[in-house]
């Protein structure tokens, strides 16, 4: 059995844009899996230049198989590149490919502007006074200027299908020489003898007309020279069902044919200026009509395609003209007009009954800091842990644990790893839970999507990340690092805007919250609010709903000891309690390393084992000078500023420690040399009051008043200084060279 239905494939490629090659290829998959030369003959046959009756069958008789048979993988790829995705939520690879097209994601719910469940039908009126050269008249004259070269074929061959039922096919490459001025002028002589105009017709079969002028010089898509029209085809649904949609979707139909059969021709306007143009152009056209329920022909892409011309009998029905113009007038008036149908904004809502009923808030992933559905950005210099942090929190949350002291919710999260290769993430994982020592009984909740290497910019990533997390339940994603994805000028508020908003579609589509990290601007950090410390454009700080922010504080040799004690004594009570369960230590001593080491010798006798703790301990105290002291901030949009978190980043995780809470950050050092500078001034200017007033305490009889030359003399300086001096000092005055004091601190005479 096929994985997939390959005949429903086949709808996806373009068979007129395929080489001799190609086309061969994708027969011997048939074949190769399974299906019959039928098959292939009557997909071929869509392309009536050049199809011909029988010769699908002597090629399949000549594919005899090989060590390396062409496949049904071969189908699947040409599939995909024309915009087919698969079902699943992830591809058999897990590989995320640059070629996955959003437009043929299923995850886009939007441009659904017809509410197919109530779609009655509106009927087509068959033309009353049948009149075959009036209708191909009208036609021409509908879709082409006089001097167009058209192309045409009138009369075609029965093929059977599986159910014992014919299909009449396009009899070779018609007539594609002559002007749509010149049929017309033939049509107003000859009247209703279209046979003698465009040869004489079958009424079985019907005729078929190439909806975009060519060349005259074949019928492929490279003799098309104007990219005017797509043919809209459909038999999903009743005629009168495709009638109601094409009409109130308000295509731009240059004309609305009825087959003679199970479904109606559109001849949209496209106006392409070039074929990759009109290629977009159509992906989109298909995409709305099959977003409003209309199942496409997508053999009927290619521009050069055959569709039905009216005027003309097709096994007693008649093949004719419903109506031309219909719809918007023009390509852009129409897109316009699906994207401000399609603008997704919510209607406004008003609040007559806020107080009637209690308002639901999102649940809290992280308690008092995030909500679920809401985003959390963490910024930090280099070296910050930050990559840490995030499995560290990716982690609490799977197991409902803390987080730098903050509760967790439970729940499933996902983890998309940009940067490590696959089991690098995963010894980091086992690393941080082995030290965490919490044990590991809902690792399950974790799913790591490894892209390093596979990734494309976030607006690629965005829709492919939610189509595969649609129906896993995450209540977090956690996106790390996002310089891997970050599309255009970080310092672009318009770009960073359109780069974050992708944030937001993840966030509204899976309803979790979404946890993502980015680093410091350069400089000092401590002078700044957590708000402006992110690098880039102000868009960083002020699109998440909450940012926390890692700042190293300064340390101290003295706090590096006492770390290193602290490291000491673990590793001695550790070893203690393993070797010597019924030791008992008296709390006082627990944190003092003499105490500690006195306990590991009483308690422990063997050398060997005393020489292994000696490498632990050795080992435990580089990791202490190795550490680096952090505080964690925080502004956040839904709750409290909480009070500032320390911790240590002994790797590979943080460890809290209020410890550290009386350190000062570090301020720019402008800032801090201009402080300095005052402060230094502040005391020198104490200090010359200081000695001043000494040396009149000194001199002075009875607090009398003092020569200034002696005053000089003591403090040896000029008797300028003196007088420098007073004028800075309030409670002096000098009057008739001599110093005195004075509460009013004037000077009354000049040197």
């Amino acid at each position: 059995m096929n994985k997939f239905d390959l005949l429903e494939l086949l709808d996806y490629i373009d068979l007129g844009g395929l080489n001799y090659q190609e086309w061969i290829n994708v027969g011997m998959a048939l074949k190769e899996e399974g299906y019959s030369a039928e098959d292939w003959e009557q997909w071929s046959a869509g392309d009536s230049g050049r199809f011909h009756a029988g010769e699908c069958q002597k090629k399949w008789d000549s594919f005899q198989g090989n060590l390396s048979p062409v496949t049904g993988a071969t189908i699947t790829q040409m599939a995909k590149e024309n915009g087919w995705v698969t079902d699943s939520s992830i591809d058999d690879e897990g590989v995320i490919g640059w070629e996955d097209a959003f437009v043929a994601m299923p995850v886009d719910k939007g441009y659904k502007l017809v509410k197919t469940d109530w779609i009655q039908g509106q009927e087509i009126q068959e033309p009353t006074n049948w009149s075959p050269a009036e209708q191909i008249t009208k036609y021409l004259e509908a879709l082409f200027a006089p001097g167009d070269i058209i192309g045409y074929v009138n009369g075609g061959f029965a093929q059977k299908r599986n159910d014992g039922t014919e299909k009449w096919l396009p009899n070779g490459t018609g007539v594609y020489t002559k002007t749509a001025g010149d049929i017309i002028q033939d049509l107003k002589r000859y009247k209703d003898d279209i046979g003698a105009v465009l040869g004489d017709p079958n009424p079985e079969s019907g005729a078929w007309i190439r909806f975009n002028p060519l060349d005259g010089q074949g019928v492929k898509n490279t003799n098309v020279v104007d990219y005017r029209y797509a043919l809209v085809e459909s038999d999903s649904m009743s005629i009168e069902q495709q009638n109601e949609i094409l009409h109130q979707l308000e295509l731009p139909i240059a004309a609305l044919t009825f087959s003679g059969s199970k479904s109606l021709h559109a001849i949209v306007k496209i106006d392409a200026i070039n074929y990759p143009q009109y290629q977009e152009r159509v992906d989109y056209l298909y995409k709305i009509v099959e977003k409003n329920g209309l199942r496409v022909d997508k053999q009927n892409k290619n521009p050069s395609r055959l569709t039905r011309l009216p005027g003309f009998m097709r096994q007693g029905k008649k093949q004719f003209l419903i109506g031309t113009s219909i719809g918007k007038k023009s390509w852009e008036e129409w897109q316009e007009y699906i994207e401000d149908m399609n603008d997704n904004l919510p209607d406004p809502e008003n609040l007559s009954d806020l107080f009637e009923q209690k308002i639901e808030l999102a649940p809290e992933l992280i308690k008092g800091v995030l909500r679920q559905g809401h985003k959390m950005l963490i910024a930090g210099p280099s070296k910050a842990g930050k990559s840490f942090a995030l499995i560290q929190l990716a982690i609490a949350i799977a197991e409902g644990r803390k987080w730098f002291g903050f509760p967790c919710s439970q729940g499933k999260v996902l983890y998309v790893n940009l940067e490590l290769d696959q089991n690098s993430a995963k010894v980091r994982f086992v690393e941080i839970y082995n030290k965490l020592q919490i044990g590991h009984d809902h690792v399950s909740n974790i799913d790591i999507w490894n892209l390093r290497g596979k990734t494309s910019p976030m607006d690629k990533l965005a829709p492919k990340l939610i189509r595969r997390a649609q129906k896993a339940g995450y209540i977090a994603v956690i996106i790390d690092p996002i310089y891997k994805v970050l599309t255009g000028d970080e310092n672009s508020a318009h770009e960073m805007a359109n780069f974050t908003n992708q944030f937001d579609k993840i966030a509204t589509e899976l309803g979790c919250a979404v946890i993502y990290c980015h680093h410091h601007s350069k400089g000092s950090q401590g002078g700044k609010s957590s708000i402006d410390r992110s690098s880039g454009s102000g868009v960083f700080a002020r699109d998440p709903d909450a940012i926390l922010d890692l700042i190293e504080l300064p340390v101290t040799e003295d706090r590096y000891i006492d770390l290193e004690i602290r490291a000491i004594c673990e590793v001695y009570q550790k070893a203690i309690r393993q070797y010597n369960l019924t030791y008992e230590i008296p709390l006082d001593d627990q944190f003092s390393k003499r105490q500690m080491g006195h306990h590991l010798l009483a308690a422990i006798r063997d050398p060997k084992v005393l020489s292994m703790i000696e490498a632990e301990k050795e080992k435990a105290v580089r990791a202490a000078r190795q550490a680096s002291a952090w505080r964690l901030e925080g502004t956040l949009r839904e709750f409290p500023r909480f009070d500032p978190v320390n911790a240590w980043f002994k790797f590979p995780i943080h460890e809290l420690d209020e410890s550290l809470q009386d350190i000062e950050l570090d301020e720019d050092p402008k800032e801090k040399w201009k402080k300095g500078t005052q402060k230094a001034n502040e005391s020198r200017a104490e200090k010359t009051k200081r000695q001043l007033e000494e040396a009149f305490n000194i001199l002075s009889e009875n607090g009398g008043p003092v020569e200034v030359n002696a005053i000089a003399d003591y403090l040896e300086v000029a008797r300028n200084t003196v007088y420098s001096r007073v004028k800075k000092h309030e409670k002096f005055s000098i009057t008739d060279g001599f110093l005195s004091k004075d509460k009013h601190g004037e000077i009354v005479e000049s040197i």
